[in-house]
């Protein structure tokens, strides 16, 4: 018995956990195959444990055999926009090939990136970010950019916030903070020190702190009032740094459009915005 065909064979047998993945694996093959185990196991709401052992009580040694295995013989033909094409950018891909698979990278992060995310979770935090005094943005590399961008779009629609680019001026800011103000801490890893210590001063001075980082245990989780979770394309790509940067800068924006859903006058920021610079867009 192969694929799909095993784990319809066992679900009437299985416990209500086991039962619980077998569903979601019959229901979402897609998006089963760009999970981690511990991604799985988040989205269905079991243990990490329980997603090992359903895999091997259908006989692999693991979640990651299994997502090889599992789907192989029920592929059929599907096209370049539903296929994962996974496959590391050489030096000797052509363009077109190339545009193939960083779109497949990318979507497969944003989508990871929206399965892994609950509404609940975003609601809440731009609930934090609209009652904050100041919001300071904090991130080193990469994720400086996504920072920056944010505090840009914040301070559009009248919100004090900063995102300043010198790690050590990061650090200096957050030994200001107080219990009115946010911090917002991107860092993939979790692990940046740079952006630990900002976030551990952070909380030492009571100010809520919202992390944007991957979904495994980091140094950042024990600092975090709210842990949103960045996805990126986990198949040894050289585009994995810009699937980052793209699930963090999506976050970023669903924050922002969470927080213009409940300020009435956003809108209107946003458009004398607009007009203040549009002489020079001419």
């Amino acid at each position: 018995m192969k694929g799909i065909a095993k784990v319809k064979a066992l679900l009437p047998k299985l416990s209500p956990s086991d039962a619980l993945v077998a569903r979601y694996v019959l229901d979402h093959p897609q998006q089963v195959k760009q999970l981690s185990s511990p991604e799985l196991a988040k989205v269905v709401g079991v243990s990490q444990s329980t997603i090992v052992k359903f895999s091997q009580k259908l006989g692999y040694k693991g979640f990651s055999e299994m997502k090889v295995k599992l789907y192989q013989s029920d592929m059929t033909y599907q096209p370049v926009s539903q296929r994962g094409i996974h496959g590391t950018i050489t030096r000797k891909d052509p363009p077109d090939m190339v545009m193939d698979k960083l779109l497949a990278s990318k979507t497969q992060s944003l989508e990871r990136t929206v399965l892994l995310n609950e509404g609940e979770q975003l609601n809440h935090a731009a609930d934090i970010l609209h009652l904050a005094r100041k919001v300071q943005i904090s991130g080193v590399g990469a994720s400086s950019l996504v920072a920056k961008d944010l505090a840009y779009k914040l301070m559009k629609i009248g919100h004090a916030a900063n995102a300043e680019q010198d790690a050590h001026i990061q650090i200096a800011n957050a030994a200001s903070l107080s219990e009115n103000d946010v911090l917002i801490a991107i860092s993939y890893s979790g692990n940046t020190r740079e952006v630990v210590k900002v976030a551990q001063l952070a909380r030492s001075k009571k100010a809520k702190v919202i992390v944007i980082s991957q979904l495994s245990p980091s140094a950042l989780d024990k600092y975090a009032d709210i842990k949103l979770i960045s996805a990126a394309d986990e198949n040894h790509i050289r585009s994995s740094s810009i699937t980052a940067r793209d699930s963090q800068l999506f976050i970023t924006d669903l924050l922002f459009i969470a927080l213009t859903q409940q300020e009435e006058q956003a809108d209107q920021l946003i458009e004398q915005s607009k007009s203040a610079v549009a002489e020079f867009k001419q």
